[in-house]
């Protein structure tokens, strides 16, 4: 599943970050080609903003895995979104239970299909997981532009996606902090709130998250790297 219901502020651009193009596709075309190329994967669901044209637009749109749905204003909102579209898609299947849901940022276009499947191994329990690269920097936490002390970075990570959980669990998560007034900026943060313990799966840091506008150029390098790497 792919959460593309944000407006990307932070990139000050004219359209969603995800929209934006390297090297003649939009970041959200790269995002979903580890999804479409893994056989594993039976279908996935793009949670769009409601009035979304650009999405429609794309080539990719019509690929025969694709499913779309309409996200709300919250990140937590638009994954619920989605998780209802993957529940009504695999009802008579098998349900939601025992079906498990990847969630990936639009704006993550540089993702490998190594560690996609690393994730997939790892992380195939009802704790899921979520690929995470170990803090390598010094951190200072400050006030007023000033350092108040510095913080121990051992085992602190820096959290990816995708991310791995049940569906039926994934849900009851985020419900449970909706209804509890828990604000969550990513599904492990839900699963740990319910008492789960998520997977630390190592990642890399080319599978970074596009925010700012320099940040394009790093992700057409990245890509270019992948390239020529197959």
């Amino acid at each position: 599943m792919i959460p593309a219901a944000g407006g990307g502020t932070r990139m000050r651009a004219e359209r969603p970050k995800q929209y934006l193009q390297v090297r003649s596709r939009a970041l959200i075309e790269y995002s979903l080609a580890p999804f479409f190329h893994a056989g594993w994967i039976d279908g996935v669901v793009v949670v769009l903003a409601p009035g979304d044209e650009d999405f429609i637009r794309l080539p990719v749109a019509r690929h025969w895995k694709l499913h779309t749905t309409s996200g709300g204003v919250t990140r937590s909102e638009s994954v619920l979104a989605g998780l209802k579209r993957v529940a009504e898609l695999t009802q008579g299947f098998m349900g939601d239970r025992g079906v498990y849901a990847l969630v990936h940022d639009a704006a993550r276009p540089c993702l490998t299909r190594q560690d996609l499947e690393r994730l997939k191994d790892e992380a195939s329990d009802e704790q899921g997981g979520l690929l995470a690269v170990p803090v390598a920097d010094t951190l200072k936490r400050g006030n007023d532009d000033h350092v108040i002390h510095t913080v121990d970075r051992r085992n602190l990570w820096r959290a990816q996606t995708p991310q791995m959980f049940r569906v039926d669990l994934l849900r009851l998560a985020l419900e449970s902090c909706r209804q509890r007034g828990i604000e969550i900026t990513d599904e492990a943060a839900a699963m740990e709130a319910a008492g789960y313990k998520p997977l630390l799966v190592p990642g890399r840091e080319s599978n970074f998250k596009v925010t700012y506008p320099e940040d394009l150029a790093l992700a057409e390098f990245w890509l270019s790297r992948q390239e020529l790497e197959r």
